[in-house]
């Protein structure tokens, strides 16, 4: 029986993928193994969304195959640069050809490599009809859609994920609750840009939400990041969704800058005002919003009045929780072609940025200092502790409590990025 490792990277959306792999192996006969060390072959699933992820991906190819190990390449990273994948490698699938996993091996085992990295135009599986493995625990994956309906100029990610496919509500109702039947209590909507959901299809995320909602039993539900030019054509049905208690009081919501020369730039297709407008619109309905951006610093033409905007925005909107990003050029993008700006000033930027992110992250956290709280157990904790989260998704650490299981927490303490509590009667 060949034994088989499955290393999956970066996004939610490509850990659901890895499981839809492992499915598909089990099925086929294969031995899942643990670790890479008992595996006669190892499937890495890869993430290309940066340069720094890219040269990770690709020492990590070249580590397992030095150390002896038949490696098989999946992900965006077969579509974003396959020229830094190690041609040692058994097989490349890219992330519209997952299905033929087993085939790969198969080939392999036969002496032969299977390269297929078709792209959307020519293999486009409704890849929620493939089986996914049941690996126990609180939180479950579910993709609701691939691909995207933006043109960012920095951007590689959509030349592996295509345009925007939307995936029938049905089947996601369907894999909702057979999570939900084997004892999952999250259920984490995953995609590309969750805003656009259904567009192509005649539906909508908020649509899709109140249908999950509507599902017997006590679960949560965790929307992943939609984008403000999708967010706000279904600005009102959204914030109505968002409601019921079953979903997260959590938004993540990149701006990328705050300025609207640099979006523009960028290609983002929306103005700053747009996202303080779909800010101020959820904010006004849902206390506590939990709300998560990003921001890219150091774009071309990004100048110091530009990055001066971002700064200014920061302070006004107030996250409570910024993934800031150095801008790296991803090839085959149109920013890459244009005049860089020096790295230590996008370092400079980043560093303020960062120091600015954590006394906001720390002052807001410093209001829920006292209160008595829900939260969901997710296990334990890395570092100690057992981790949870909050009924608005913050991370929280607390003494005690059962993974899935929903309890009353009192906040002692507050760090910039999580919470500290114990859970009471």
């Amino acid at each position: 029986m060949v034994k088989i490792h499955v290393e999956s990277y970066g996004c939610t959306r490509n850990r659901a993928d890895g499981e839809m792999m492992e499915a598909l192996l089990v099925r086929a006969g294969c031995e899942l193994t643990e670790t890479p060390e008992g595996a006669d072959y190892v499937v890495v699933n890869t993430c290309a969304v940066k340069d720094p992820t890219e040269k990770h991906m690709a020492r990590r190819i070249a580590e397992l195959l030095d150390a002896g190990k038949r490696v098989i390449v999946t992900g965006c990273l077969t579509h974003v640069n396959p020229d830094v994948i190690d041609q040692r490698v058994s097989g490349i699938l890219g992330v519209k050809s997952i299905d033929r996993i087993a085939e790969a091996v198969s080939v392999a085992e036969h002496g032969g490599k299977l390269v297929s990295v078709e792209g959307w135009r020519e293999r486009n599986p409704d890849k929620l009809e493939l089986p996914r493995l049941w690996k126990g625990g609180v939180a479950f994956v579910v993709p609701i859609s691939e691909g995207c309906l933006n043109a960012c100029t920095y951007c590689a990610t959509r030349f592996a994920r295509g345009v925007l496919k939307s995936y029938k509500p049905e089947l996601i109702v369907k894999w909702v609750k057979e999570a939900l039947a084997k004892g999952y209590k999250e259920i984490q909507l995953s995609s590309e840009d969750t805003g656009c959901y259904g567009f192509d299809i005649g539906t909508n995320l908020a649509e899709l939400l109140e249908e999950i909602t509507s599902i017997e039993g006590d679960f949560r539900v965790r929307v992943g990041m939609m984008n403000p030019n999708h967010a706000i054509k279904i600005l009102d049905e959204l914030v109505e969704a968002y409601q019921d208690p079953k979903v997260y009081r959590f938004l993540h919501l990149p701006v990328q800058s705050g300025d609207d020369g640099v979006l523009r730039r960028m290609g983002r297709n929306y103005t700053v005002g747009d996202f303080e407008d779909i800010v101020g619109g959820f904010r006004r309905r849902i206390p506590d919003l939990n709300l998560n951006t990003d921001i890219i610093v150091g774009f071309p033409g990004e100048t110091d009045e530009a990055f001066l905007n971002t700064v200014e925005l920061i302070k006004r909107v107030r996250p409570d929780k910024i993934n800031v990003s150095r801008y790296s050029p991803r090839p085959g993008t149109i920013a890459a072609r244009w005049r860089q700006i020096p790295g230590w000033k996008v370092k400079e930027r980043s560093r303020e940025l960062h120091r600015l992110r954590l006394r906001i992250a720390y002052e807001i956290n410093l209001g829920y200092s006292g209160r008595r709280v829900e939260a969901l157990i997710h296990g334990e904790g890395k570092k100690g502790g057992v981790e949870a989260r909050t009924f608005n998704y913050k991370d929280l650490i607390v003494d005690s409590g059962t993974a899935g299981e929903l309890v009353n927490v009192k906040i002692e303490k507050v760090a910039p990025t999580y919470l500290l509590g114990r859970v009471i009667d």
